[in-house]
C-alpha cells in the first residue's frame, strides 16, 4: 500500500505538470530536459493508478464513517448506561419505603396502628424526596397561580379571599425551580370581591 500511495504522489504530481505542447516554444535542449524529467507513464498505468487512487478515496471515506458511527454509538450507550445508573440510585433509595409498606399490609394490629405506620412510611418518603430536592407545592391559603395549581372547581365562600386556594385535591410537586406536576386545588370564589 506505501508504495501505491507514492504512485499517487506522484500521479497527482503530474497532473499538475504542464500540459502538452508547453515545451514546443522552448530551446530544443530544454525541452529535451523537461521530457526526461516527466516520468513515462502510459494511458493504460495512468487509469490503472487513478482507479487505486479513487479506491482510496473510497476506503478513507468508509472508514471515516464508520469510526463516526461507531462514536455515535458508543456516546449512546454512555447515556443509556447514566440513565440506568441514575434510575438505580433513585429506586434504591425507595426500596425500604416499599419494604415497610409490605410490613404494613401484613400487620394484624389495630387500624389506629396500621394508620400510624403509614404516617411513618409517609414521613420517610417526604425525607427521601427532600434528599433529592423534591418539595411539595404550597396551596392551601395561597393565592391561585395557574404555573404551579390546576384547578379543579371553585367554592363560593364569603370568609376567604377570591382566587386563593381552599383545598388541595392532589399535592404538587417541584424539583428545584422544575415544576415535575401541579398541584390540583379547589379555588375560592368570592363573590363579595367579586363585585367589589
Amino acid at each position: 500500500m506505501p508504495e501505491k500511495e507514492a504512485e499517487l504522489t506522484a500521479l497527482e504530481a503530474t497532473e499538475g505538470a504542464e500540459p502538452e505542447g508547453a515545451t514546443e516554444g522552448m530551446g530544443d535542449a530544454r525541452a529535451a530536459e523537461v521530457q526526461a524529467e516527466e516520468p513515462s507513464v502510459s494511458r493504460v498505468e495512468f487509469q490503472q493508478l487513478q482507479t487505486e487512487f479513487e479506491e482510496l478515496k473510497l476506503d478513507r471515506l468508509a472508514r471515516q464513517q464508520a469510526e463516526f458511527e461507531n462514536a455515535r454509538k458508543r456516546a449512546e450507550k454512555e447515556k443509556a448506561d447514566f440513565r440506568d445508573y441514575t434510575t438505580g440510585q433513585v429506586v434504591e433509595q425507595f426500596l425500604p419505603v416499599l419494604d415497610n409498606f409490605e410490613l404494613a399490609l401484613k400487620s394484624t394490629g389495630s387500624l389506629e396502628q396500621l394508620r400510624q405506620g403509614v404516617e411513618l412510611i409517609v414521613k420517610q418518603m417526604e425525607e427521601i424526596l427532600r434528599g433529592m430536592q423534591v418539595q411539595p407545592i404550597a396551596t392551601v391559603g395561597e393565592e391561585f397561580d395557574p404555573r404551579h395549581h390546576e384547578a379543579m372547581g371553585s367554592v363560593e365562600r364569603e370568609d376567604l379571599p377570591d382566587q386563593h386556594v381552599v383545598e388541595e385535591v392532589r399535592r404538587g410537586y417541584r424539583l428545584r425551580d422544575k415544576l415535575l406536576r401541579p398541584a390540583l386545588v379547589r379555588v375560592v370564589s368570592n363573590p363579595k370581591q367579586t363585585n367589589e
